[in-house]
């Protein structure tokens, strides 16, 4: 990765086989010679968080690889960052589409699939924010299941993740989103109210382990009640 600083490492999820994963060395790495940066509006400080291995994304991506294998599911992971989650859906065969707004999120994942010696898989540009010039990117079609980790970051006032969770979730649809415990999580319950779905919160917290640290979060689970039509008496 020119311009940066990287690191490889062999990332342990329970229920299936290491992942090796190249992510980059530190928070300081920023090297922007084209200025896609400045034009996406993210600063020197948060630009190099898209490389980093985040504890939500392990939990995300453990609970993934217990997850049931359903004929015909599609999966689309949004603010994937390295696509840890992603990755282990596809070394386990799911329909899944890796979606992030960064401009390397595509090379990074690129590389840890040639590192794993896994076939290529879909990656599609996901930006949920209005002040993108080119919208929602290019997710195109509805989803089975919307995964995410840590996007609840910041305040969305204009509700514009719920906007875009609500346009890609095909009819019957979940939508599991780790949170560690942000701060957000209520403000964006409302928000994905307007458009009909319920909330399951189930808490994560793990105590530390030797190869990990401690974690507290919830895993939040969105899905729309289900309707059934009226039978009419005969």
């Amino acid at each position: 990765m020119p311009g940066y600083l990287t690191k490889q490492e062999s990332i342990p999820v329970p229920g299936v086989a290491n992942l090796f994963i190249r992510s980059l060395l530190d928070k300081q790495q920023f090297s922007d010679p084209l200025g896609a940066a400045e034009q996406l509006g993210i600063s020197s400080a948060a630009w190099p968080l898209f490389g980093l291995l985040w504890p939500s994304g392990a939990q995300l991506a453990a609970r993934m690889a217990s997850r049931p294998l359903r004929t015909g599911e599609r999966i689309l992971e949004i603010g994937c960052g390295l696509g840890l989650a992603s990755l282990v859906c596809h070394r386990r065969g799911m329909d899944v589409t890796a979606s992030d707004c960064h401009p390397l999120a595509r090379q990074f994942l690129e590389e840890n699939l040639r590192l794993n010696a896994l076939a290529p898989m879909k990656y599609r540009t996901g930006q949920w924010g209005t002040d993108n010039p080119q919208g929602m990117g290019d997710v195109q079609g509805q989803f089975d299941l919307i995964i995410g980790s840590d996007v609840l970051y910041e305040r969305d006032a204009r509700a514009t993740l719920a906007h875009f969770l609500d346009a890609h979730a095909d009819q019957g649809a979940q939508i599991w989103i780790v949170d560690p415990n942000r701060g957000n999580r209520a403000a964006f319950h409302k928000q994905m109210a307007v458009h009909r779905f319920e909330v399951v919160e189930e808490r994560l917290d793990c105590p530390a382990l030797e190869s990990a640290p401690a974690y507290k979060g919830r895993l939040l689970v969105y899905e729309r009640p289900r309707t059934h039509a009226l039978v009419e008496p005969t």
